[in-house]
């Protein structure tokens, strides 16, 4: 962020980071603590990275924030495990320290809740020895992403027999839920939640599955067809692949090329088919559409694993535009929006 243009062109979440660093300590753990462990992953994540604010980006953000703040009265978004380093990095170990308890101690948590508040493996760590059943059920309340980094630090057999229980549930007792929750919140603070909760389900599966590594994904995947054809089969209609790309509208395609970089999208599109170039060169200018073109002829042959990772990591920048809400994403199955 150097050139003033350049500067001013600020996402969302940058404007909460600028928003937060202009408050002090107590009034931005205020405004943290009504957020989710993802939303103050990327909040936080942002903050770190911020460097030489403007001061016409401060006065922006603030004049935005009071227009909006006639309208609405509550701030959203999410987040999750790395939010200890990246406060310690964005605002000083002292100051981190004492905003991070404010915001980990407040509000009412469940034990549940807790896990998401976590790095992936203490998760794994935590769930390693309980009963399969409730391995299923941490692993179908937490966010996608976590989970699936969560199921990473289990071997196939492990990981196998989870995401085949995920799929089969459809919601659980409120006896079994407080049990749950009584059984963590020893480690952790927080009350019980008793009302009947839906979690699980093949969507949730689906959704899990999106955000394994792609070799794992694969072997997972043939594992699951072994044992259930037809499960296998809907876990893979749900699932929002590199090819649905095609389905996202040319506004959406215009916001997500903005995030990706180049040798990520030469990498990702070396292995996709004519319809997904077309696509992505349509929503260029002309001359970067033909510099595309230029280095897909260009390079060489890649390994499957590097096309792979590179589509993995476009969609994730996908899903996560997705959840903020600027773009639309329409899986396999139709008229889902994840």
């Amino acid at each position: 962020m150097t050139d003033n243009k350049a500067a001013l062109k600020l996402t969302k979440v940058d404007k909460a980071a600028i928003l937060l660093l202009s408050l002090g300590e107590t009034d931005a753990a205020q405004v943290l603590r009504h957020l989710g462990p993802k939303e103050v992953q990327r909040v936080g994540t942002a903050m770190a990275q911020m460097r030489n604010i403007h001061r016409e980006q401060v006065e922006k953000v603030m004049s935005e924030f009071v227009d909006i703040v006639g309208d609405q009265t509550s701030l959203g978004v999410g987040s999750d495990s790395y939010i200890r380093k990246m406060l310690t990095q964005a605002l000083g170990e002292d100051k981190a320290g004492s905003l991070i308890d404010r915001i980990l101690l407040g509000g009412n948590t469940s034990g549940l809740d807790s896990l998401k508040w976590m790095e992936p493996r203490a998760v794994a760590d935590v769930i390693r020895y309980e009963h399969p059943q409730i391995q299923a059920i941490v692993v179908a309340y937490l966010d996608p992403d976590q989970a699936g980094e969560v199921l990473a630090h289990f071997d196939h057999k492990v990981r196998l027999d989870i995401i085949l229980r995920v799929s089969s549930l459809n919601t659980v007792q409120p006896a079994a839920l407080k049990e749950l929750n009584m059984i963590l919140e020893k480690q952790f603070s927080g009350n019980s939640n008793t009302s009947r909760t839906t979690m699980g389900g093949v969507k949730r599966a689906a959704d899990i599955m999106n955000y394994l590594d792609s070799s794992v994904e694969g072997a997972l995947m043939d594992s699951i067809r072994e044992v259930d054809a037809d499960l296998s089969s809907q876990i893979e209609d749900l699932m929002f692949v590199f090819d649905n790309l095609a389905d996202v509208d040319d506004r959406g395609i215009q916001s997500l090329l903005r995030e990706v970089s180049s040798d990520v999208l030469v990498m990702a599109l070396k292995g996709s088919d004519d319809g997904i170039k077309e696509k992505i060169f349509k929503n260029m200018s002309k001359r970067a559409a033909e510099l595309l073109r230029d280095d897909l002829e260009s390079k060489g042959p890649v390994r499957v694993s590097d096309v792979q990772n590179a589509q993995k990591e476009i969609l994730t920048i996908a899903r996560r535009m997705a959840e903020a809400g600027e773009i639309a994403l329409g899986g396999k199955g139709g008229d889902e929006m994840i």
